[in-house]
């Protein structure tokens, strides 16, 4: 019997704003760059590709290569991105 495989797409489980914010947490957490570009770029593919490069004045196909797994994204690509996801930095405070 041959085996069926399904390609699973982690954009498909990030259904709303609580499952994203924790997403995108732990890909913080890594600390691999890498990791949080694609990690950006599979939340962008969950809430739309083309309203986030409308809502970031960013091409869409720019958005594609600098949040795939080889991209390089810059800091202003980065925070333009978070804030069309609703979503922005805040400092960790080892202290408390």
């Amino acid at each position: 019997m041959a085996e069926k495989f399904y390609d699973f797409d982690p954009a498909d489980a990030l259904t709303d704003d609580e499952t994203i914010e924790i997403y995108l947490t732990e890909a913080w957490k890594t600390g691999d760059a890498k990791f949080i570009a694609t990690a950006l770029g599979t939340v962008a593919r969950a809430k739309g590709m083309t309203k986030i490069a409308r809502d970031t004045g960013l091409a869409r196909e720019h958005l594609y290569t600098a949040l795939s797994e080889n991209g390089n994204p810059t800091l202003e690509t980065t925070l333009a991105v978070l804030k069309a996801l609703g979503f922005h930095l805040t400092p960790i405070n080892d202290a408390a």
